[in-house]
């Protein structure tokens, strides 16, 4: 079977779904995962956008090793120089990029001429192949431009070193059909198209960047840029696991292999929910909690009898255990770092040891620790970059006949804020406390509850979305008592506000 490569920019396009960004530590952590998963390439971020985002790329290049780094740049001298010392460390480097290609964002976005576009596109891949081994090109909004100058840019740019061309379905508006046969066209109108390989980048605006990805491959397309659970600028990406599971259940139609490494899909989408505070639709294709649960009488009598009457793969392949019961208040350090690893969840000695104080304080709670458990731990650990203020103590009065009031006490460097207010409910009260003892003005945007695991002892899990200065700021908390719960979140939105304010 042919081998299709597995771009994952999660870490790059991903995170620029709205309230997904990461920490620094939350991205190498993922890019960890990645590696380990067995993805080609990673696409580490946009380097020239931050220092955040540049120092994320250094770290990734530095410490993840057995997978190409890529680092995303416009056509421009300043951004490919980012790129390129962010990624310099690398074992295997790679600088993307792209420029816009359709009329529509030539004329009202780039205000270019499409001659002065191609001289742009030219000169940039030139001075990044100087640079990097490894160059690949995007034009962007590549499903609504003309098939004529689609055409002329691509070999051209080949001519200049790209070895990659990413065709992207940017603001996912082909259909599988037409998106098959412009990779056809493309490969049959670039005279010079054998010495490149032809990628794709689908987004799913409308619901259809997975089945535009398999048309692409089956047109001739060799690379697939995905996400983790599809995450994504708008309605996101083509996601890394249904593209994977669709090519091995599929294999008798789609002779192609991915070299990833499917039992590692459940905890590497786990590990990206906790650390972005998104929660996996139940009804997610693969990773869902519905993905494998049967309700319906006859499936449930078909499945007993031969489960491939109604599954078309195991839970096993895609790393999933229904024997998730795993520690309690007596394991150890050895038998809590033992199973992060099976896992596949990596903490350097300090982090370890403080994921497993909070393990204990957990254990102490509830009797069962459950895997959904431990990937909350880790996360909390990853959730940011300082923590400019810690909840040391809060406390609430309320019932169906009083006014919800809550007092807390913020730490901030070594000096103590401590308010009170009343609130609509204890959530409420808790949340005008704490913005009373940091002074800072917030407006909730929203504001999620759930358990991890079942049971009257589950760990809650809390995010809240808060807008300051303009910002959209993601906070998440978790606790066996959901009102701590809350206010760890509503302390960490206010964490990850200051530490991009720092920037």
């Amino acid at each position: 079977m042919e081998k299709i490569t597995v771009l994952d920019t999660t870490l790059r396009d991903g995170e620029q779904s709205p309230g997904a960004s990461m920490s620094i530590e939350g991205k190498y952590e993922i890019a960890v995962q990645l590696a380990r998963m067995g993805v080609d390439v990673i696409e580490a971020g946009f380097p020239v956008s931050s220092p955040h985002q540049f120092q994320a790329c250094e770290l990734i290049s530095q410490k993840v090793k057995g997978v190409t780094i890529a680092a995303l740049a416009r056509c421009v001298e300043k951004d490919i120089d980012d790129a390129y010392q962010s990624t310099r460390n690398a074992e295997n480097q790679r600088l993307h990029t792209f420029i816009a290609t359709s009329p529509i964002h030539m004329k009202y976005k780039l205000q270019m001429e499409p001659d002065d576009v191609i001289d742009m596109a030219v000169k940039a891949v030139k001075y990044a192949r100087n640079l990097a081994p490894e160059v690949e090109f995007s034009p962007e909004d590549g499903t609504r431009s003309e098939l004529a100058f689609l055409c002329r840019i691509l070999e051209k740019v080949i001519d200049a070193g790209a070895t990659i061309l990413n065709i992207p379905d940017t603001v996912g508006y082909a259909i599988p059909d037409e998106f098959g046969a412009l990779i056809k066209a493309i490969r049959e109108g670039v005279p010079n198209i054998d010495k490149a390989v032809i990628s794709v980048h689908c987004h799913n605006d409308l619901g259809v960047a997975l089945a535009n990805s398999l048309a692409a491959i089956q047109a001739g397309a060799r690379q697939v840029e995905v996400t983790i659970n599809g995450i994504g600028e708008r309605a996101g990406n083509a996601a890394l696991e249904e593209l994977v599971m669709a090519l091995s259940v599929r294999n008798d139609f789609l002779p192609y292999t991915t070299g990833i490494d499917s039992t590692q899909i459940y905890n590497t989408s786990r590990l990206l929910s906790n650390i972005i505070a998104f929660p996996i639709p139940r009804n997610k294709p693969i990773i869902g909690d519905n993905a494998f649960a049967h309700e319906a009488g006859i499936h449930q009598d078909g499945v007993l009898k031969h489960r491939s009457t109604y599954e078309i793969m195991t839970p096993e392949a895609v790393g999933r255990d229904s024997n998730k019961l795993v520690l309690g208040r007596h394991s150890g350090m050895h038998g809590f770092s033992k199973r992060l690893t099976e896992l596949g969840l990596t903490l350097d000695k300090d982090d370890l040891k403080k994921a497993y104080q909070r393990f204990l304080q957990i254990a102490d709670r509830k009797k069962e620790v459950f895997d959904e458990d431990l990937f909350v731990i880790v996360s909390d650990e990853l959730g940011h970059e300082s923590q400019t203020y810690i909840l040391d103590y809060f406390n609430i009065q309320s019932g169906n006949l009083s006014v919800p009031t809550a007092t807390v006490r913020i730490k901030k460097a070594e000096k103590l804020f401590e308010e009170a207010a009343t609130g609509d409910g204890p959530v409420d009260a808790i949340f005008n406390a704490i913005d009373r003892a940091v002074g800072i003005k917030t407006t909730l945007l929203e504001y999620t509850v759930q358990a991890v695991t079942p049971g009257r002892g589950a760990l809650g899990e809390v995010a809240v979305t808060l807008k300051i200065d303009e910002k959209k700021i993601i906070g998440r908390g978790s606790s066996t008592d959901i009102l701590e719960a809350s206010a760890k979140a509503y302390v960490s939105a206010l964490n990850r506000y200051k530490a991009v304010a720092n920037v």
